[in-house]
């Protein structure tokens, strides 16, 4: 073919991001269905060939050389077949060069709609190609336009709509602007690749964190759970691998510079990093900070199915003051909403005078003594401590630091000695 033609083969590749092997197949197509259309029948088998050497593609006709001919479309005689080739046996497929003389507007035209079309499904396939094996992953993408209930995106030069309910609430968008989107999943449609991307995504906040923080990156600290809130608030668990790693610490960064990147690529949603325990009764008042909380009972350990097939969820009793109820609730329940997520325990809130009536209502239930977490052994002022019952099997489980006062030593010349009377004053 002409240099002019490989060069607009050249020029739509790079523009469709396609193969070039692609483009010239699709016009093979497009030359063959042209032909049988005004030449020939659906039956033939036309090959085409593009030569650089020559300035109109040949179309042959493919026929298999047989002794009785049955079906003139695809087979040849012998006797024919030798007029061609002369040294062709049975079996052997013949090329005849049918290329008409002069192909026309009509048939041109024809060869442009296939070469379109598939162009088209070449460039759709070639996207979804490109996309399928980043799922999951953190892209970035530019704004380019802003509806009342989409924001359209460009991610590497593919056009993606960014739906209201994935978008993280309150934030401006304008067109230029830069964000990192989550990408969840790639689908092949009739319309072309879908990608269903995200900024709400819990796993937004975990990719985030990877970028930003080396330590998650190589695996030495390692995120156990995420809740989120999107635009408000998220609560994050990790656990470090290594013991010479504080995580917490590892994850804020001097003064808090690596927490503060990932809050502000997410519109200034606050991040709470707190540290993980295979102890649920610490890992639900850790995650319920920044309240105190008095006791937890865990009141089912497992998620099971009853008799009747109904799920039963893991279930925890949760018992604080009542200064600290509502800072354990949080605002629109928000605090015990996240602890429930991260912790995969469905959590009660009970005020702490409620323990002994809960206990024994437990107890009455299950035909045992109750194990009870108690985090602070602190009893409320004026209140009497409680003294346990003669037999029962109540637990301590685990202490909250209780700050304490020490004692100056006194210097040991001026100690008096035991027995020795106490100087006057004069």
């Amino acid at each position: 073919m002409r240099a002019s033609f490989i060069a607009a083969i050249n020029q739509i590749c790079a523009e469709k991001n396609v193969r070039p092997e692609d483009v010239l197949e699709a016009v093979r197509q497009a030359i063959g269905t042209a032909y049988r259309k005004d030449f020939g029948n659906k039956e033939q088998e036309i090959r085409v060939i593009l030569r650089e050497d020559q300035d109109m593609p040949s179309i042959l006709l493919v026929k298999e050389v047989v002794d009785d001919v049955e079906n003139e479309n695809f087979e040849i005689s012998i006797k024919d077949a030798r007029k061609i080739k002369p040294d062709a046996e049975p079996g052997d497929e013949i090329e005849i060069d049918v290329t008409p003389i002069e192909y026309g507007r009509i048939a041109a035209q024809a060869a442009k709609q296939v070469i379109l079309q598939k162009l088209q499904e070449s460039e759709k396939q070639s996207l979804y190609e490109k996309f399928k094996d980043r799922e999951h992953e953190l892209l970035t993408a530019t704004v380019t336009k802003v509806e009342t209930n989409w924001v359209t995106l460009d991610i590497e030069g593919m056009t993606v709509s960014l739906p209201w309910r994935e978008q993280i609430p309150g934030e401006h968008y304008y067109t230029g602007k830069r964000i990192r989107v989550f990408l969840d999943t790639v689908e092949l449609t009739g319309k072309g690749p879908q990608l269903r991307i995200s900024r709400t995504h819990p796993n937004l906040v975990r990719k985030l964190l990877e970028l930003e923080i080396p330590e998650i990156r190589n695996g030495d600290v390692a995120i156990m759970a995420i809740a989120r809130d999107a635009g408000f608030r998220s609560k994050v668990a990790v656990k470090s691998n290594d013991p010479r790693i504080d995580p917490i610490g590892a994850c804020v960064g001097q003064k808090g510079v690596r927490i503060q990147s990932v809050m502000e690529e997410i519109n200034g949603e606050r991040v709470d990093m707190i540290e993980w325990s295979d102890d649920p009764i610490r890992l639900i008042s850790t995650a319920l900070q920044p309240a105190a909380i008095s006791a937890v009972i865990i009141v089912n350990a497992t998620e099971h199915e009853d008799e009747e097939g109904r799920k039963i969820k893991k279930r925890a009793a949760v018992f604080v003051e009542e200064a600290q109820r509502p800072m354990a609730i949080g605002k629109k329940g928000q605090n015990i909403r996240l602890a429930t997520q991260l912790t995969n325990y469905e959590l009660d809130m009970y005020n702490y005078e409620e323990l002994p009536a809960f206990k024994a209502k437990l107890a009455e239930l299950r035909g045992e003594e109750v194990e009870v977490a108690l985090l602070n052994q602190e009893p409320a002022e004026g209140a009497e401590e409680e003294k346990p019952k003669r037999g029962s099997k109540k637990k301590e489980v685990a202490e909250a630091p209780v700050e304490a006062e020490i004692e100056k030593p006194v210097p040991a010349e001026e100690t008096p000695e035991e027995g020795a009377e106490k100087p006057k004053e004069e």
